[in-house]
């Protein structure tokens, strides 16, 4: 058993990886910016959280103080459209703060997840995930860098990309970097060379790449996918006139992928990326029955969201507004401007069926009022670089905290009572809308409640609520009716 800490708890990987180290046996420390976020996932009372920023030295040390093994898995491009503007910064400060930390604490190796990359002139994503593999291997902690190409898996961006680009049109203009060579990697596989890392040779300070068993041009990946989704393999036509912000805009519109994070994933897609080496098979045997085809690899992701099973999703590392922003506590509304809309049904149905109909709420099961004006006002958020509906949710019928509903993220969750989405839509200001179901006093029914909030930005705040506030007299009054309505069918 080792003492490990993990850097990136609430990220795409390190919600998985985490609970294969308790697993093994392992005592585990994890950092997240907000201990709230870890409050529902099922691992949350088995590890020790640290509630902080690697940008913050003495939170890198916390971090680091007994750890025998610290896995960074943290990306500053998930912390919003500010924090991908000036990632580079970030990260260069966030990997000289680690270097520093480990060393003065005794670590005795560093696990960082970095990206394959040619030689040469890289984009701006790759180029910084480089040079932060180089920090932590000068740092004096001997260091193993993981390069891995896209991972797939369900819920990661690399596979929802695919999968939405791929559904679009059975005839799709494209980029002409879908022939560009890319070696892809199972989640299952990219977590077991992390977990088999903790036992490499103290003297290992390297980089190791790691892939999947092929080698594959992303048009034939949109193609093996098409086949086992069961779909029409798509006809791609690369066209060398879509420029790579271009194609950003084409990702952002079509998949859940937002502009501030498709533009530097596309640049990094205009390099093959393909393994050049396989050294770690000296220190780390493959996977028990081999590595993981593509293939197979798209077949686990479908099956898994199938069955409601998917455990983490790139989404809920990708914050599109500032975390830091709770909704106030009423009454005062913390002297701000507010605009409300509030919404009450009583109802004979039992509170638990209202609160199952409410919690099931966004994603496939839509909102129960309008549905065209959902997708109309979903296409506006896209077309402004926001999130638009196309994230959907980790599960259909349970959420969690931090978990994304559309262009919502959960920001307060009392199951059976309360549930508050903060929103991450383009918005003159910030909004939220919250749902309550109590029990009637008599035992029989339940009241059910609802409430839009929103604090105007300024002038055209105040001039975008009025713009909207006919549509809301509609769509939120219909809304209420509905969901007690279908509360009703159900039950």
């Amino acid at each position: 058993m080792a003492r490990i800490a993990v850097a990136g708890a609430t990220g795409y990987i390190g919600g998985r990886l985490i609970p294969l180290l308790l697993d093994a046996g392992h005592e585990v420390t994890v950092l997240s910016r907000h201990r709230d976020k870890l409050r529902d996932v099922p691992w949350s009372e088995q590890v020790i959280i640290i509630e902080g920023s690697m940008e913050d030295a003495r939170t890198a040390h916390e971090l680091c103080m007994g750890a025998e093994v610290v896995y960074y898995l943290v990306h500053s491009m998930s912390g919003g459209p500010a924090a991908v503007a000036d990632f580079e910064r970030v990260e260069r400060l966030c990997a000289l703060n680690l270097s520093q930390a480990a060393r003065e604490a005794g670590v005795n190796r560093l696990v960082y997840l970095s990206g394959l990359h040619p030689e040469g002139k890289l984009s701006r994503h790759l180029a910084s995930r480089k040079e932060v593999g180089e920090i932590l291997m000068a740092s004096g902690t001997p260091t193993a860098v993981l390069q891995a190409g896209l991972v797939i898996g369900s819920g990661s961006a690399s596979f929802e990309m695919i999968r939405h680009l791929t559904d679009v049109l059975p005839v799709m203009p494209a980029p002409k970097w879908v022939m560009n060579k890319i070696q892809p990697i199972a989640i299952r596989d990219a977590l077991h060379y992390l977990l088999g890392a903790i036992s490499l040779p103290p003297e290992l300070n390297r980089t190791f790449d790691i892939g999947g068993p092929e080698v594959l041009r992303y048009a034939d990946m949109m193609r093996s996918y098409a086949e086992a989704a069961g779909f029409r393999r798509p006809i791609i036509v690369p066209l060398p006139v879509l420029t790579p912000w271009l194609a950003a805009q084409w990702v952002n519109l079509v998949t859940p992928v937002p502009r501030s994070l498709a533009v530097p994933l596309v640049e990094s897609l205009q390099h093959s990326c393909v393994a050049g080496e396989k050294d770690i098979a000296a220190y780390i045997p493959d996977p028990a029955g081999g590595l993981t085809t593509y293939k197979r690899a798209v077949e686990l992701a479908l099956k898994k969201i199938e069955a409601d099973a998917v455990e983490t999703t790139w989404a809920a590392a990708h914050a599109l507004s500032a975390p830091a922003e709770p909704l106030p506590s009423d009454p005062d509304w913390a002297g701000l401007t507010v605009f409300t809309d509030e919404r009450s049904k009583t109802t004979d149905v039992p509170a638990g069926q209202v609160w199952d109909v409410v919690e099931g709420i966004g994603g496939q099961n839509g909102y129960y009022s309008l549905p065209f004006a959902w997708s109309v006002r979903g296409w506006m958020d896209k077309l402004a670089g926001g999130a638009g509906l196309a994230r959907g949710r980790r599960s259909p019928n349970r959420l969690q905290l931090n978990d994304t509903v559309d262009w919502w993220r959960v920001e307060s969750l009392e199951r059976g009572h309360l549930l508050r989405l903060r929103a991450e839509m383009i918005v003159p200001g910030r909004a939220w809308l919250e749902f309550e179901v109590t029990p009637q006093a008599a035992g029989v029914g339940s009241v059910f409640r609802q409430r839009a909030i929103f604090f105007p930005r300024g002038l055209w705040g105040r001039l975008y609520w009025l713009a909207v506030l006919p549509f809301h007299g509609i769509i939120f009054k219909s809304m209420a009716s509905r969901i007690t309505a279908t509360a009703g069918k159900r039950g």
